[in-house]
């Protein structure tokens, strides 16, 4: 390394003094090169190829180019089409390569015809030049006599023998004039009309979008929320990454909208049926939903593929974009205050599918589970479906609700026990509504051969908290838990396996569902099963079962928060489409008030109900006053009712009681039991006096 000296003189120096100072530098790097000129260069170049406006202007000048080119491509195509029989023959060939001659026959008909049309107008024009030159001179004649006539009246009028030929002169001037501005502006228009011509291709090329997507302006390359037209249908099929569907839409042609059935608006959306070319399965669409809803412009929710009767055919029903995010109407329980409901023959009207039609869930006889993540709309699905049951005056409920903020306040007076909180003691409560209720379903099955039983619907919402209970009785049994000592668990069981035949139902609501908070053997038990948002498709298995899952039920791919309300079913209460194992429906919203007005009018159809808060577990039974206690405000009540209501109260104490008990106990107190339109009933009147003459006899002696 060099050292570079400098010499410094002090100020204090005369001028030509030889005193100096030297000072030695040593760089402590070496000097950076310049950069050369070629790689400057490289860099602005490469900076202005890549910088979006040069990229912006090339888009634009492939783009307007290739318009104007497959403009005239489209211009070309469609002349060569209506001069000739080559959009019959596609079709032919279409209508071939899809297996449907009599389409094929059809087509070939409609080209014969086409032909003879076309052969008529050919020998026509071999004669039309000599009728042309006759009806040119005939017409010229005839004209000419006409000025020569108009042109004597003119003189006679005019007294003036000249005037004979003025029509005639300025007719010809006339045409002088026009000849004249034909000359004029035909230079012009020779120039012009080439470039004329350019731009009605470009303009034909533009409407068409005839340009590759990435040369599209970016509010077009999106396409969000363009119509549905069968050529974006087959090719968003074509791409689809199906070779065999890929190769027989090839041979088609422009024909290949020949697979499809008229595109009809359902609902808030539209429905096309495509008949696949042979060599092509449905399951092959039906597993690539997401990309053929992406070669849409759609969103993978925004698409169902369904399984229609005819052979080798699916049914898409593309919903219009962002329609799924707008709500359903009210729900007609809310609407329509004279509906009532049929446990046996009615359906609960829940919602609309995706098609926007009518989406009602028979209730007879099936188990029902609804699962999601939480603030999802669960207990709003499972209420509306109580709601509706309610107003069938011959249905029970026993009420659980393991959540306790008031989402079913508006059953009390109508269900025959409810209770409501989140705590351990919530869940004994509960778990002993539900062993009362297998009770009650054990004393239905002795009962005699043909023997009817009103429903019993025995609902607990927010499952979970029962299954996760870690509380244990005197005996050491856990109340919580999926064992076989744990005991709601097995009260559960006993209603899956047995309930259904003597109309005693389960029906729960639970969060999350894992096989801790919903054992395998309680899924499997409920005959409807109905998810919302859940996060896996682990946990859409344990909600569904896997048959739906397979199937293409997917309520994992739901958006929670913004598909608050939305279900996929699986049941045979429902209506399915043929082909799928399960149908997703958007829950009418019933809010508290309107609830509340449901139930009160529930209320007016029914005698009266006392229902009950807790579950007493006393030991000591006062007969006569739960007698009392279980027909409220009723004036009688038939005495099978009173027999359920009492095993409900308390399963230990009445659960065995039959017929006899109950009419040895009221005959002992003075309130017999009697006949009334048929049936055997129990006076409240009498009950209460009875009991009223018990008490004061009884304040007597203890005087």
């Amino acid at each position: 390394m060099s050292e570079n000296v400098v010499r410094l003189h002090k100020a204090s120096d005369p001028p030509d003094s030889t005193a100096v100072t030297t000072l030695t530098v040593v760089p402590d790097a070496p000097t950076a090169r310049p950069v050369p000129l070629w790689v400057r260069s490289g860099r602005a170049v490469k900076h202005a190829v890549t910088h979006e406006r040069t990229r912006s202007a090339g888009r634009a000048v492939v783009r307007h180019g290739l318009y104007t080119f497959n403009g005239g491509r489209i211009v070309a195509r469609r002349a060569w089409d209506g001069r000739t029989g080559a959009r019959y023959e596609r079709m032919i060939r279409a209508a071939e390569a899809a297996g449907n001659l009599e389409a094929a026959e059809e087509w070939e008909e409609r080209l014969s015809r086409f032909r003879a049309a076309r052969h008529h107008r050919r020998m026509d024009l071999l004669h039309s030049p000599i009728d042309a030159a006759k009806g040119v001179a005939v017409g010229a004649g005839m004209s000419v006599g006409v000025l020569v006539a108009l042109g004597v009246v003119l003189a006679i009028s005019t007294e003036d023998v000249g005037h004979v030929i003025t029509p005639l002169s300025a007719t010809i001037d006339f045409i002088a004039l026009l000849i004249r501005i034909v000359q004029i502006v035909w230079g012009p228009a020779v120039t012009i009309s080439p470039f004329l011509a350019l731009l009605a291709l470009w303009s034909v090329g533009r409407r068409q979008q005839a340009a590759p997507q990435w040369a599209l302006p970016a509010n077009v390359r999106s396409g969000e929320g363009e119509p549905i037209t069968p050529s974006i249908v087959v090719k968003a099929l074509r791409d689809l990454g199906v070779p065999a569907l890929a190769r027989a839409i090839k041979e088609m042609g422009d024909a290949g909208a020949s697979m499809l059935g008229p595109i009809t608006i359902a609902g808030c959306g539209v429905e096309v049926d495509v008949t696949l070319p042979s060599g092509v399965s449905t399951n092959e669409v039906q597993g690539k939903r997401r990309k053929l809803a992406e070669n849409l412009t759609r969103h993978e929710h925004e698409v169902f593929i369904t399984i229609p009767q005819a052979a080798r055919t699916v049914r898409l029903w593309i919903a219009d974009s962002g329609a799924l995010d707008e709500p359903i109407g009210p729900s007609p329980l809310v609407t329509d205050e004279t509906m009532t409901a049929d446990y046996t023959k009615g359906k609960a009207p829940w919602g609309q599918d995706l098609r926007g039609d009518a989406a009602a869930l028979s209730l007879y006889q099936r188990h029902l589970l609804i699962t999601g993540l939480s603030n999802q709309g669960k207990t709003v699905a499972l209420r509306s479906l109580a709601l509706w049951l309610s107003l069938d005056k011959s249905v029970q409920f026993l009420m659980g609700d393991l959540k306790g903020v008031g989402d079913w306040a508006m059953f009390d007076g109508l269900a025959t026990t409810l209770i409501q909180g989140p705590t351990d003691e919530h869940v004994i409560q509960v778990t002993e509504m539900v062993e009362s209720a297998v009770d009650e379903m054990n004393r239905r099955i002795q009962a005699p051969p043909g023997t009817t039983f009103p429903p019993l619907i025995v609902l607990v919402d927010e499952a979970q908290v029962a299954f996760m209970c870690p509380a244990k009785d005197e005996d050491k049994r856990p109340y919580g838990g999926s064992k076989a000592n744990s005991r709601y668990f097995m009260a559960v069981r006993k209603i899956h396996n047995q309930g259904r035949a003597v109309n005693v139902l389960m029906w729960q609501g639970t969060q999350d569902p894992t096989n801790e908070n919903l054992p395998k053997l309680v899924r499997e038990g409920a005959h409807t099963r109905a998810s919302l948002a859940l996060g896996t498709e682990s946990q859409a298995r344990m909600a569904l079962g896997d048959k739906a899952v397979d199937g293409g039920a997917a309520p994992n791919l739901l958006r929670p928060g913004l598909d608050r309300g939305t279900l996929v079913v699986a049941s045979d209460g429902i209506t399915i489409p043929a082909g799928q194992s399960s149908i997703t429906v958007r829950t009418h919203y019933i809010d508290d008030d309107a609830a509340t007005a449901i139930t009160d009018r529930a209320k007016a159809l029914r005698d009266g109900v006392t229902t009950l808060h807790a579950i007493d577990r006393a030991e000591e039974r006062d007969p006569l006053a739960d007698i009392t206690a279980v027909i409220g405000d009723a004036t009688r009540v038939r005495t099978k009712d009173v027999l359920a209501r009492l095993a409900t109260r308390n399963a230990g104490a009445y659960g065995e009681w039959s017929f006899i008990d109950l009419k040895r106990v009221l005959d002992d107190a003075g309130a017999e039991p009697y006949k009334s339109d048929g049936v055997m009933v129990v006076s409240r009147d009498r009950v209460a006096r009875a009991l009223a003459n018990r008490d004061t006899k009884g304040s007597a002696s203890a005087e």
